[in-house]
């Protein structure tokens, strides 16, 4: 009869610690869908584990991406199709142009490919704009940039793989400009210990998380003048490059 008890309370224990799991875990994604990969992705969610997958794999369903930058309340408005040859189009572009009161980007009226306007809208909300104040005293108040679309191979060659630029899937930082005027260079104040290095450096090592590829001064002489972003395919695993 003993025996028939203490294996009877060891059951019940084994229950009540798979139950207590199965209310953590419940809980957990309630609470952190950021960090389940089987969540529905939402633009206003904290970044987490599985937040670069999701955004990557929005390029395999536009109207979902569209829907989500409208329910996040951005002002980019879908943009015509382009196709120069195979290896040069997009079909899900997105004119980036903010709400009012947000930050805006110039030259203005840009396309990018919606994934890469969502991880914008997300890296401004969530990464520029906290650190512009944490290190700087004022929000952004314009992204200056070298484009997005340009039907290119990698470094202009005249052979070899395309670049992402060829299919709107990447986006250049040139600098900031402050709601106090002032202005920040990825050009000129990168390198040093000064506030404006520190706020550049912290805007880099966020997009690392929403981005494919993040690729900056510290790579080569090629990116010595802004900061390159994109959403290579492999992101959609979870594997990025930040340099």
């Amino acid at each position: 009869m003993a025996r028939l008890i203490g294996t009877a309370l060891l059951w019940l224990a084994l229950l009540a610690l798979i139950a207590a799991a199965y209310i953590h875990g419940r809980n957990y994604v309630r609470t952190h869908p950021q960090d389940v990969p089987w969540t529905p992705l939402r633009l206003d969610d904290p970044m987490g584990a599985f937040t670069l997958r999701k955004l990557v794999s929005l390029s395999e369903d536009p109207a979902h991406c569209r829907a989500l930058l409208g329910a996040a309340g951005s002002g980019d408005l879908s943009a015509s199709a382009r196709v120069a040859q195979a290896n040069c189009n997009y079909s899900d572009g997105m004119r980036l142009a903010s709400a009012p009161g947000e930050v805006t980007f110039a030259p203005s009226g840009e396309v990018t490919r919606c994934s890469m306007a969502a991880a914008l809208l997300v890296w401004e909300r969530q990464v520029l704009q906290p650190a512009a104040l944490r290190h700087l005293g004022h929000k952004v108040r314009r992204i200056d940039h070298a484009g997005s679309y340009s039907c290119r191979r990698l470094y202009n060659r005249s052979e070899g793989a395309f670049s992402e630029h060829a299919t709107a899937n990447a986006f250049d930082v040139l600098g900031f400009r402050l709601t106090d005027g002032t202005s920040v260079s990825v050009l000129k104040d990168w390198r040093g210990p000064g506030s404006k290095s520190a706020f550049l450096r912290e805007v880099r090592d966020g997009a690392c998380e929403l981005f494919a590829t993040v690729l900056g001064p510290d790579y080569n002489l090629a990116h010595a003048d802004h900061l390159h972003f994109d959403h290579a395919a492999r992101g959609r695993m979870g594997f990025g490059v930040c340099r």
